[in-house]
């Protein structure tokens, strides 16, 4: 066993693991960062101050006990660590590589506001669960009793379905999983790339949860293969999942050009590629930025999700337009960073205005932009700078401006399923049900287009109140006379 002891960060200073040089990531789909050796992960994780208010944990969506996992992981306890990590999160090694610690964990580092640079919480937490992986020690759930005789169906794949989905097996309840996509995972798999996130990740997540039990029904469109009352009818409980599809679209002249693309249809063609499938869209050149000068449109993730896609796929040149700063965009910086080493243009302070091309697109017609007083979030507006028109050439433009929800109502055949006026499902707060009785939902379909670590939280709570609500229907069965035959 290591004998580190903690807070060593005043002599140990800040290490990330190694990043692939930006000339030799750039020609592959690989993860960017190598793994920590064991030894540099018990130093690393040395450092913590075992703070007594751990703003690391309280800031954590999760609220993740990482001052004692860390201390676990210095002492070289590893499965204790994992245990202790997975005991409040379904996909640790997940949210430790696509969370945004710079905001969340570690962000909030009582260290990182000492000028030490912050616990490298994220990485070690990588680690960790990659290494539970590699040791056997992860293990499929077992259920602590025997519920079978109730049945959930869970309507969408991604973070929060499948976190209900793995507690709610737990508890022993017949788990149904349904999704339109032809594999399980959502987002994490169609919509995220393999440099930030490779497959494999995600995939020996879900069979696991196949191996504890749970049934997947893939390439099921509620609506098309059964309508939400058919559903109801099947299990004593729904919980709808679905997250959010909606691409909001760009309101300016030449929009429906061909080579203006929405960025979900463009990051699902990339991923499937990679996994070996035949996309047209992407062998025609028309979802593929290869020998194109691209434009992607927007400044959260998803856009440097983008314009890091299009590097790899050997783009002429890549250009990030978007109407703020630098300090005010909602993606991560560190995402930026490694997009800037990678040779992404960011085109700070610009929105466009015009697309030109008719057959196919030929350019951009931006203008410049400035900060104006600030808005209702308290972000400081947006607005076009007068006379300061520009140009850029363009073959293809990806639009990333964001998602909404999908008509659930109407795609499901449901219309008396309530919607808020952003079209979020409308659910009680404390009870997390829907307007109709035993459906629930969870995730980005009630909060909004949000982080996959919020749709973990919101998987793990809806899974609580859903437990409650189905031991609560089979006691009321129970009590129910029986009827006897004549």
């Amino acid at each position: 066993m290591a004998k580190n002891s903690m807070q060593t960060f005043v002599g140990v200073g800040q290490a990330y693991p190694e990043k692939r040089a930006a000339e030799i990531r750039a020609e592959d789909f690989a993860e960017i960062t190598r793994i920590y050796l064991a030894q540099k992960a018990e130093e690393q994780a040395s450092r913590c101050s075992q703070c007594g208010v751990p703003y690391c944990s309280t800031h954590c969506p999760l609220h993740n006990h990482i001052p004692d996992w860390l201390r676990l992981t210095a002492e070289g306890r590893l499965r204790e660590a994992y245990e202790l990590s997975a005991s409040t999160s379904t996909m640790p090694e997940i949210c430790g590589r696509i969370c945004p610690q710079d905001r969340l964990c570690e962000g909030n580092c009582v260290i990182e506001f000492s000028g030490h640079g912050a616990v490298t919480i994220g990485s070690i937490e990588k680690f960790i669960t990659d290494t539970a992986w590699k040791e056997g020690w992860v293990e499929p759930v077992t259920p602590t009793r025997d519920r079978s005789d109730q049945s959930v169906g869970i309507i969408g794949a991604g973070p929060a379905g499948l976190t209900a989905a793995e507690y709610l097996r737990g508890h022993g309840y017949d788990v149904h999983v349904y999704d339109r996509h032809d594999r399980a995972g959502g987002l994490l798999v169609y919509g995220i790339p393999g440099f930030k996130l490779e497959k494999e990740v995600v995939t020996r997540r879900i069979e696991r949860l196949r191996a504890s039990g749970i049934h997947f029904h893939l390439s099921f469109e509620v609506g098309r293969d059964a309508t939400l009352a058919q559903l109801r009818e099947r299990h004593d409980a729904l919980l709808v999942a679905t997250g959010v599809y909606k691409a909001r679209a760009i309101k300016a002249p030449g929009v429906g050009s061909p080579g203006v693309v929405k960025a979900l249809d463009y990051l699902i063609a990339s991923n499937r590629k990679s996994f070996g499938d035949a996309v047209p869209a992407w062998d025609d050149g028309s979802l593929n930025a290869e020998g194109k000068h691209v434009v992607v449109v927007g400044g959260g993730d998803t856009a440097m999700d983008c314009v890091r896609t299009a590097v790899r796929q050997g783009a002429k040149s890549v250009k990030c337009l978007y109407r703020r700063d630098r300090a005010n965009m909602p993606g991560s910086q560190r995402e930026v960073a490694n997009a800037e080493e990678e040779g992404v243009e960011f085109v700070w302070l610009s929105a466009p205005k015009a697309f030109d091309g008719a057959e196919a697109i030929t350019g951009v017609h931006a203008a410049k932009m400035r900060l104006g007083a600030p808005d209702a979030s308290g972000r400081r507006a947006p607005e076009p700078d007068p006379g300061s028109d520009f140009h850029l050439e363009a073959d293809l433009v990806i639009q990333a401006l964001g998602f909404d929800p999908e008509d659930l109502p109407q795609m499901f055949g449901a219309p008396e399923l309530s919607v808020t006026r952003w079209g979020t499902l409308r659910i009680d707060h404390k009870t997390m049900q829907t307007s109709l009785p035993g459906v629930f939902a969870a995730g980005d379909i009630v909060r909004g287009a949000s982080l996959v670590v919020w749709g973990v939280r919101d998987g793990r709570d809806v899974s609580e109140r859903m437990h409650a609500w189905l031991k609560d229907k089979a006691k009321a069965a129970k009590a129910q006379p029986q009827t006897v035959a004549a």
